[in-house]
């Protein structure tokens, strides 16, 4: 049997989604002849080039009733014509010497967008020059995407692709309405790629993972293709949407356009499904029009250790774009650089948080390799593919495990890069931090969520704000950057606690304990036990029918409402401001006026 993996658009575009990688490698170490690409990449690379932006200029110069702003642009398209293939080698680090050419703001055309020389200067001081102009060659990348989606593709944005019809969809109706209009001219490129890679490797089989929302449309749009083309290709969906939104799924007319959909650790029901063995965790629709579900309540997974190390075959000779939209320091390594993801341990070795997914076996399961098997790994990720530095994906890595790690990398003399998410836990002693830092540790991401001591005891985060504030300091004297995840609106949380946290987090910047953070509104999820026992929490569900297509997302009340858009833009211009070693001085209250 024959399968191809894809990662369909658009995710981030610096470096591949992981999910196929992982999968190539254990399907190849079971003898499967497997092959994947990042079709996400390959779309933006064949979109950004200056052909195509010659034809989308002249197309939308065609078009009636053009706004002001848009005529402004096209005025403006032999500048974006003329530097779209510079500022792509750029990005993909063919060429270092434009640089000082694009660090230069007056370089740019006048844009909504354009920074003040003041906020580039704190963002990358004033010989910064290469993240500094990838900051602004981002920036004209965005314009561009916002031209396209005013005037060629509503649906078409820089790392996602119609999220916005996709991030709540009860019904499959809307998305099926979509898929019935005419192809866009983002569309007919990306399937045009996509077709000329069936015929090379002629699958029996394509899979598609479908991590978030603005990769489903994109991904259907693929499969209604293939079931017109190539009838015979069987069509998997699985991954992080398909996990977490359709897992009570009624209506069958998804499969319309794909055979299976598949959930948890793709690993098991994949090989069963390729070797024709008994399918597990898998929905399809038989001749009668209803969803079966086979085995779909078994925890039966190939063990974490034996599911081999990720290939990235197939992608390694992808151009990888560098990315800044955002100067905060964390922000820009999600997006900037070539990171090898891969897993320190399978789950979450905590697993009891109020508003994280827990009930969910990629959650709840919590398995490790051995510390030994883990950098074999590594380096067998490094030689392949000639980067040394690494993002742990794990949703917290747990501080024993890290220690090992540690230990592990400095006894084998590696020299590698690598960040992770954490626990802001008392086990992050000064002797650890500083352990990780000498095996390669450069960055953490940790959840203080809501700093406040009540709501903290409340969503059993197993933290206070006293400990994790120490283990901040540990990381930040070891010179690991730290970033913090911070929550607001979690039920029962009232204007006062919200306030009181930001007067935190304004202390841990101005100690230095912090470099980086960032606040997230609270959401209440179907598989969250906030979500599952939402009276715990004081908060009760607003009665909604349950979808027919996907479900996630809990409409929800509590008697302490507040007005969570108003807080939530005061907590994030503080929390810019503070970023920046300003606005320390200001009183709380002040945030919010």
């Amino acid at each position: 049997m024959k399968i191809l993996l894809v990662t369909p658009p658009l995710t981030q575009l610096n470096t591949s989604y992981p999910a196929t990688a992982h999968l190539m490698g254990f399907l190849r170490k079971n003898e499967i002849a497997a092959s994947q690409m990042d079709l996400s990449i390959e779309l933006i690379n064949a979109l950004f080039t200056k052909s195509k932006l010659e034809e989308i200029f002249q197309l939308v110069s065609s078009l009636p009733k053009l706004s002001k702003q848009q005529r402004n642009f096209l005025q403006q398209s032999d500048f974006y014509i003329n530097n779209i293939e510079s500022v792509i080698k750029f990005l993909g680090g063919k060429d270092y010497t434009l640089a000082q050419r694009f660090c230069q703001l007056d370089f740019w055309p006048q844009s909504k967008r354009a920074p003040s020389e003041d906020d580039l200067e704190w963002a990358f001081g004033t010989i910064g020059n290469q993240d500094r102009a990838t900051h602004l060659c981002t920036l004209y990348l965005k314009d561009l995407c916002d031209f396209i989606q005013n005037n060629i593709d509503p649906h078409f944005e820089l790392i996602r692709y119609a999220e916005s019809l996709c991030i709540r969809l009860p019904e499959f109706e809307p998305l099926e309405k979509e898929l019935q209009k005419p192809l866009s001219l983002v569309d007919r490129l990306m399937l045009d790629i996509f077709s000329d890679r069936i015929k090379k490797y002629q699958p029996e089989f394509v899979a598609f993972t479908v991590p978030f929302p603005g990769n489903l449309y994109s991904a259907l749009r693929c499969s209604q293709f293939l079931k017109k083309e190539f009838p015979e290709i069987k069509i998997i969906f699985g991954g992080g949407y398909v996990n977490t939104e359709l897992r009570q799924i009624t209506d069958p007319t998804i499969f319309k356009y794909i055979d299976y959909l598949t959930f948890d650790d793709g690993e098991l029901p994949l090989l069963r499904l390729l070797t024709n063995g008994e399918l597990i965790r898998t929905l399809y629709r038989n001749d009668a029009n209803e969803i079966v579900r086979v085995n779909f309540d078994s925890k039966e997974n190939i063990p974490f250790s034996q599911t081999g190390t990720p290939d990235y075959d197939g992608l390694l000779q992808n151009n990888f774009l560098n990315l800044i939209e955002f100067p905060n320091p964390m922000h820009a390594l999600w997006s900037n650089g070539r990171w090898n993801k891969m897993m320190l341990a399978h789950g979450c070795y905590w697993g009891k948080c109020a508003f994280c997914d827990g009930s969910l076996d990629y959650i709840g399961h919590y398995e490790a390799a051995s510390v030994v098997e883990i950098v074999d790994r590594m380096e067998t990720i490094m030689k392949q593919t000639g980067q040394s530095g690494f993002h742990f994906t794990d949703e917290a890595a747990p501080p024993a495990l890290l220690r090992k790690l540690s230990e592990e990398i400095l006894k084998r003399k590696l020299v590698v890069s690598y960040w992770t998410n954490v626990r802001f836990e008392k086990s992050y002693t000064p002797e650890l931090c500083y352990l990780m830092a000498k095996s390669g540790c450069i960055a953490i991401s940790g959840g203080m969520e809501v700093a406040s001591p009540r709501i903290l005891k409340l969503i059993n985060k197993g933290i206070t704000i006293e400990t994790a504030g120490e283990s901040m300091k540990n990381f930040t004297d070891a010179g690991i950057m730290t970033h913090a995840y911070l929550m607001y609106g979690f039920p029962t949380e009232t204007a006062k606690e919200t306030i009181d946290s930001l007067e935190v987090v304004r202390n841990f910047f101005e100690k230095g304990w912090i470099q980086s953070a960032f606040w997230h509104r609270y959401a209440m999820t179907i598989h969250s036990p906030s979500g599952i026992q939402p009276e715990i929490y004081g908060a009760k569900h607003i009665e909604v029918p349950l979808g027919s297509f996907a479900n996630n997302e809990i409409p929800f009340s509590t008697k302490y409402e507040i007005d969570l858009d108003y807080y939530g833009k005061g907590l994030n211009l503080a929390t810019y401001n503070f970023m920046q070693g300003v606005g320390y001085d200001i009183e709380m209250k002040e945030w919010f006026k």
